[in-house]
């Protein structure tokens, strides 16, 4: 019983000790990739929405490092401001705690002399079913509506600031998805997961037409995935006490740090790789195909029409 105890102890040791030197050969590889000119961005202005914390936080981070002026659009604005404590880190309030942002705070953004970026990065995962203030579901609202409304304000001024870019991060679960014109609310079924890699997909068809209307203006939009990262993002899913310590352990070992996890969005805000490059889907700074699904262009443009009338833009 002692000789299988002890093996049981030194497997585990050897086995910590090995996920060990894995997330540490894996961060220094990650701090190489992102060796660059820190004034690379300098004069550039973007806006990033929660860019105060997780994936958002770290992209602003690495933006910043390089030199450009960063706006973030935040719920959340105690812990905006905390995060802001920066030079060039500046904080636009985008609504109350449950919604995505408002018309009426993106029209303080309009103001701006320019916006080269535009990084649409908020997102909630799998939340219990409930309303934002606007009545709608949440995670199609936060995920998608957000996205569609906020952008749509700030078009003028990327055109006007052109050549600019517009990048939206989606998720590898948009695969799970499907849009339901029947039920885009969950007010007839609602299934949190479905819900999630719908809002997902949503995002997927609404850059590829924003890009098919924006032809010819040298604004880029791009979407992309960052993978599965160790974030605040699963605060809704539960995970059984006693799993929980070997939850842990395994997301450290595997999942991205958000520093890692922010690679894609930064690289697709301003890597001369992608200039020119629009309505494509990315994931670890490289192209990646989609599903038919997600390319179905009469879909796209329905969900377009559609989204203009939940946020109002048409009546």
């Amino acid at each position: 019983m002692a000789v299988a105890t002890a093996a049981g102890i030194l497997a585990a040791l050897g086995g910590v000790l090995w996920l060990s030197a894995r997330r540490f050969v894996g961060s220094n590889v990650q701090r190489l990739h992102q060796g660059g000119d820190s004034g690379l961005l300098r004069g550039k202005t973007l806006l990033i929405t929660e860019g105060n914390s997780g994936l958002g936080r770290a992209t602003s981070a690495e933006l910043l490092r390089l030199g450009a002026r960063v706006i973030m659009g935040c719920r959340d604005r105690e812990r905006a401001e905390e995060a802001a404590g920066q030079p060039r880190r500046e904080v636009c309030p985008a609504g109350g705690s449950d919604s995505g942002p408002s018309s009426g705070r993106a029209g303080e953004l309009v103001e701006e002399p320019r916006l080269d970026v535009l990084i649409n990065n908020a997102g909630v995962f799998q939340c219990p079913y409930m309303k934002t203030e606007d009545g709608f579901e949440m995670q199609f609202d936060v995920n998608h509506l957000g996205h569609f409304l906020l952008t749509s304000l700030l078009l003028g001024l990327l055109k006007s600031s052109a050549p600019s870019r517009i990048v939206v991060v989606s998720s590898k679960l948009d695969k799970y998805g499907d849009i339901n014109f029947e039920d885009l609310n969950s007010e007839q079924s609602y299934n949190k997961s479905f819900c999630y890699s719908r809002s997902k997909l949503a995002n997927i068809l609404f850059i590829r037409e924003l890009a098919r209307r924006l032809e010819g203006t040298n604004v880029t939009v791009n979407v992309l995935h960052p993978g599965i990262v160790r974030t605040n993002l699963e605060r809704h899913v539960h995970i059984p006490l006693l799993v929980r310590p070997l939850f842990i352990l395994v997301s450290w070992a595997f999942f991205k740090t958000p520093e890692e996890g922010a690679q894609t969005s930064i690289y697709l805000a301003f890597s001369p790789e992608v200039e020119g490059v629009s309505g494509r889907y990315f994931g670890d700074c490289k192209e990646e195909e989609l599903l038919p699904k997600a390319m179905d262009e009469s879909v796209a443009r329905k969900l377009w029409d559609i989204s203009e009338v939940m946020v109002g833009i048409l009546k």
